[in-house]
């Protein structure tokens, strides 16, 4: 039986699976929204108030870990311990509480969402379109089958667009379309960086993970769009609506209240990016860096193929002793 840890800069998630007849089967799902990542951009720094609630957390991961008979688990840290300047004391912090973190960079991330999307995923001959919106971070990839065609890991996520484009925080909903506009338009230069590159490698697939693909294809559905990903023309219709809901504090059919402060830097990081590289339809994946980090430690053919061809640092991986 294995652990994998997902320290996100929004969310911390544990999995918890075994490897039965050649299947993975997960016995144990957690998250909590952690938001490490807060106010990062400003200050370079994990908060006093977040890295608490990181511990917090990291005390409850462990034990559930303690739950269960582990051979081995494998705890990564992702953008915000690539960017803060006392990700090394939370490190330590967590050993303390019995769990050794291994921070990754934007590539390896990369590298283990890929493998995370397509083991979901049937066969196919198309290239493959893979993001995944992190609360720091987003990945990019394109691939063929095994093969990455293209892997980037860009400086924009749902926290990090929080901070800098809507706060403080306003009710007033003239001032939050303004914003939201402001963030979509940054949003898509960041991905237009990349945008020679991506047309390059080309994709007939498009593929999104992440909590914020989650929500947004959730609120499509609830207003009537077709179930299982999101298209460009659904978040152009419901745009004033949502902001109008964001602004006002009122219901929206598909949001969950934990997210609603996410929803519109979410939703720029979004719209930007199809813009850019011009998607009219995205499909959600329920698999990402968590399963891809599951697949890889029981050894997988597949995920395995993808790791040797990435010139991935070795990672360790911890016995849970």
């Amino acid at each position: 039986m294995y652990a994998c840890i997902d320290l996100g800069s929004n969310s911390f998630h544990i999995l918890i699976g075994e490897w039965i007849d050649g299947r993975i089967k997960i016995v144990e799902r957690s998250s909590d929204s952690v938001q490490l990542g807060e106010d990062v951009r400003k200050n370079g720094s994990i908060s006093p108030a977040a890295y608490k609630r990181g511990l917090d957390c990291l005390q409850y991961f462990k034990t559930l870990m303690d739950a269960y008979p582990l051979e081995k688990y494998w705890a990564l840290g992702t953008n915000t311990f690539r960017v803060t300047d006392n990700a090394q004391n939370f490190i330590q912090a967590a050993r303390d509480i019995g769990i050794e973190i291994s921070p990754i960079s934007g590539v390896q991330e990369a590298v283990l969402i890929y493998a995370g999307v397509i083991t979901s995923l049937p066969p196919s001959d198309n290239h493959r379109l893979v993001i995944d919106i992190g609360g720091g971070s987003t990945e990019i990839i394109i691939g063929h089958k095994h093969n990455r065609l293209l892997t980037q890991s860009m400086a924009i996520g749902s926290v990090a667009w929080r901070d800098k484009f809507f706060s403080p925080k306003t009710s007033d909903p003239l001032l939050l379309e303004k914003q939201l506009d402001a963030a979509t338009a940054a949003s898509k230069a960041v991905f237009d960086s990349i945008s020679i590159g991506v047309k390059k490698a080309g994709w007939e697939e498009a593929y999104a993970s992440s909590g914020t693909v989650k929500m947004l294809a959730a609120i499509c559905q609830a207003h009537g769009f077709e179930k299982g990903g999101i298209e460009l023309a659904a978040l152009q219709t419901l745009k004033l609506q949502i902001t109008n809901a964001i602004s006002g504090g009122g219901d929206l059919p598909g949001l969950k209240e934990r997210r609603r402060e996410l929803l519109l830097p979410g939703f720029a990081v979004l719209v930007g990016l199809m813009q850019s590289y011009t998607v009219e339809r995205i499909n959600f994946s329920a698999t990402a860096l968590r399963e891809g980090m599951l697949d890889f430690i029981v050894k997988n053919k597949k995920t395995l193929a993808i790791m040797q061809n990435s010139r991935l640092p070795d990672v360790s991986l911890t016995d849970n002793s």
